[in-house]
């Protein structure tokens, strides 16, 4: 916008379409922070700048994500800075991959062409500790930069960075990313920075998790370039921190042959190759180490592969007791660094037992009986997944939780049966302790339930972990504390979206390569270090869909890869037909069983109910819920005034008021007001009394009487006043009936007790029961 109020066309006008608005309490992005950090990272690279911009957690709003790729040259700040303004309006983040790639779409670690900057991220600990001993064995950094995070102590967490004196590229690359791993293990700083791919938070731009607006800004900024060479030796002979960090037994090599290079390539002694024996049986064991660590392989695979490469590649070949104790060595030193190992239970060995196959005429035959459902009917197989999926709110968790505490108590659910009472486990990462237990006090369940429950459903408060080698490793761990006498029948994961790990390539829930990762590398992992013949559920999010899409095909709603899809055995989503209404449908797709009809279902006074689909309309459910909200309008205007008439000293019959009000209150005609107080008299809202002599009325030939509601009082209170004492006592003239209408003749019969008023059997239960109002 110029300063003569027109706007000029500029091809980023998608992130800046909106006029400015000014909010005092608003916190701004800062061009010049953005251009001193384009300066330190990116002054000298060529190509283009990954940037990504999604809504930070914690603000209860959703957004897409917009990556974008920016030219490294002197636009580049102006870009950013537009690219900043629009996230800050969004909620977003920024974050930006601190190298250049080729071309737009590229954002993998392969596809990083050139860096020119060494950063450490410290985010937990005692920073300032951590700071202090990187500034001292390294030198000053280039800049030091508030990332807007806070730790449990309250310390801001930090972006430290050394701009380097040229860029890098090609073997320099995987230089300067091992470097940022050795730094991040001496320090306890985040080690993802391993990977060339991995993003980072962009100063200048604006912290909003959780609601707290900060701006991520620069605390210090020098202008020093260090030598990558030099650097090296420093991280090299930089110490551990005590009690902190490990020794990287990495750094001290000035170079490092590829896996592929060690596994492949012969090695004599006497050192008389590129790498002596030493060395490559060192990084092959390593390598299999780290497989076997991670689940991928079992002990028996790598042991096996170990003394393959030793028999093959070391001329001549180590002895096995070397070999067993050099593996024990670096298997000890691998579990002191990266926590406990997730053991695969060891496969069948494959030319033992080849693949299983069957002929038409076996399969025909065999009339073994089937496997026990662990929950029926074929809802949830052995072995099976099913993910439940539903939008943000729509009760997912809580009807997760209800239904999870009937499978343990043994006990069917909305039509859903165990065969007898189950272990589960349930993974959740979305409610903390304190509001997760208070959820669980509210539930409204049978007392028999939950007492049956109470030791087979175990729950994690919210986790702050990933469901990478590690997290699957500590989870297999606390499973087995949790039920350390047999292994849970099932296991729950909620949602996908908190714990998701999309592999060494980073992708999202998008991308169908990283969700298969997860299912079969993560998930089925974690089942196969737990109990085979678990079922697993996940629950997961929608996407944004008409009414129409989901009534056409429900499950194409289910947000991310659709490799998921073709990978669960069974999926449920729960959506609302109508969000004017509380009732949800649950839809059921099953691969393994024939197909089940969708649900509908409510929560009405804190418990789950399946609904009488006969009951729902089929055509024009708009209007027909216009014309319940006029009856209900009526009903609550007609009582109304009958008690307001009462308190004014004047009592009807029903014909009488129905002539008196008639087109008041919007009430319509007598005929319409009489047939609303008939409907009344039969669901015991209006009751007669046939003698209101009392009152000073006097009897009627009506064929019920003067009409009576509910706690009607004839005139206002009167106060007395003992002369004596001077004690006050309220004198009220209630109007009791004396008769009602029969709700199944119509026959006008005396009531029991007049002072009680009672309503035909299930009328209190009424949704569309008069309101309090």
């Amino acid at each position: 916008m110029s300063e003569d109020g027109v706007l000029h066309f500029n091809p980023w006008l998608d992130f800046n379409d909106s006029l400015p608005f000014d909010d005092p309490f608003a916190c701004d992005p800062d061009p010049g922070q953005i251009a001193v950090f384009l300066d330190t990272v990116y002054s000298w690279c060529e190509g283009l700048i990954p940037l990504r911009g999604f809504v930070d957690k914690g603000q209860g709003r959703d957004g897409k994500p917009h990556n974008i790729w920016i030219s490294a040259d002197e636009t580049a700040a102006e870009k950013l800075a537009t690219f900043a303004a629009w996230a800050n309006r969004e909620g977003a983040a920024v974050y930006v991959i601190p190298g250049t790639v080729a071309e737009q779409g590229q954002a993998r670690a392969a596809d990083v062409l050139q860096m020119q900057a060494i950063i450490v991220d410290l985010d937990a600990g005692d920073i300032p500790a951590k700071l202090d001993h990187v500034t001292r064995h390294l030198g000053p950094p280039t800049l030091v930069i508030e990332s807007g995070g806070r730790t449990p102590e309250g310390a801001a967490k930090l972006h430290v960075w050394w701009k380097l004196t040229e860029p890098v590229e090609g073997d320099d690359l995987a230089t300067l990313c091992r470097l940022r791993g050795d730094i991040a293990v001496k320090v306890g700083g985040d080690t993802h920075f391993r990977s060339a791919h991995q993003p980072i938070r962009v100063p200048g731009t604006v912290y909003h998790k959780h609601g707290h607006q900060r701006l991520v800004q620069i605390r210090e900024h020098r202008e020093l370039e260090v030598d990558l060479s030099d650097f090296a030796e420093r991280v090299a002979e930089m110490p551990p921190l005590p009690g902190v960090g490990f020794v990287s037994d990495t750094t001290s090599a000035p170079s490092k042959p590829t896996i592929e290079a060690v596994l492949t390539t012969p090695v004599r002694e006497g050192a008389a190759d590129d790498w002596s024996r030493f060395q490559g049986a060192s990084a092959a064991i390593g390598h299999y180490i780290r497989l076997v660590h991670d689940g991928r392989i079992d002990p028996a695979e790598g042991w096996e592969a170990i003394c393959g490469y030793n028999a093959a590649m070391l001329r001549p070949e180590w002895p096995l007791d070397r070999l067993q104790a050099e593996a024990e060595r670096l298997w000890a030193l691998h579990v002191k660094r990266n926590g406990p190992p997730l053991i695969r239970a060891a496969r069948p060995n494959a030319s033992a037992s080849p693949l299983p196959t069957f002929s038409l005429g076996a399969l025909l035959d065999d009339r073994s009986p089937m496997p026990d459902d662990i929950i029926a009917p074929r809802v949830l197989t052995p072995g099976g997944l099913l993910v439940l999926a539903g939008a943000p709110k729509v009760g997912k968790s809580d009807f997760l939780i209800s239904w999870l505490v009937h499978m343990a108590a043994g006990v069917s659910f909305l039509g859903f049966t165990p065969p007898r009472p189950l272990r589960v486990f349930y993974l959740q990462a979305e409610i903390q302790y304190h509001y997760l237990r208070e959820r669980m006090q509210q539930i409204s369940l049978p007392a028999a339930v939950i007492a049956a429950a109470r030791g087979t459903f175990v729950a994690t408060p919210k986790l702050k972990l990933l469901l990478d080698a590690e997290g699957v490793a500590r989870v297999t761990e606390a499973i087995h504390t949790a039920f350390p006498d047999a292994p849970p029948d099932i296991i729950v994961i909620d949602p996908i979206r908190n714990l998701f790990d999309g592999g060494p390539e980073g992708g999202g829930e998008n991308d169908n390569t990283a969700m298969m990762f997860f299912l079969k590398d993560r998930v089925e992992l974690l089942r196969e270090a737990v109990n085979l013949e678990a079922g697993v559920i996940l629950a997961h999010h929608t996407r944004k869909a008409s009414k129409q899409q989901v009534k056409d095909d429900p499950f194409l709603a289910l947000s991310g890869a659709s490799a998921l899809r073709g990978f669960y055995t069974s999926g449920l989503l729960m959506h609302r037909p109508d969000e004017e209404d509380t009732a949800r449908r649950l839809e059921i797709e099953l691969r393994n069983g024939p197909a089940l009809p969708g649900k509908l279902i409510d929560k009405l006074k804190g418990e789950w109910i399946e609904l009488n689909p006969m009951n729902e309309r089929l055509v024009r459910k708009e209007v027909g819920a216009r014309l319940d909200a006029e009856r209900l309008r009526k009903h609550d205007v007609i009582l109304g005034m009958l008690f307001d008439e009462a308190a004014s000293e004047r009592l009807y019959t029903g014909m009488q008021f129905a002539e008196s009000f008639e087109n008041q209150g919007g009430l319509g005609s007598k005929h319409t007001i009489r047939e609303r107080l008939s409907v009344l008299a039969t669901k015991g809202f209006v009751k007669f009394l046939r003698d209101p002599s009392e009152f000073g009325y006097p009897m009627t030939r009506s064929r019920f009487g003067y009409l009576c509601v509910e706690g009607m009082q004839f005139g206002v209170p009167v106060d007395h006043v003992d002369p004596a004492t001077g004690e006050v006592t309220t004198e009220v003239r209630p109007v009791h009936p004396s008769h009602f209408k029969c709700p199944q003749s119509g026959l006008c019969l005396q009531v029991e007790n007049p002072a009680v008023w009672v309503y035909p059997e299930g009328v209190e239960d009424d949704p569309y029961h008069m309101s309090e109002a």
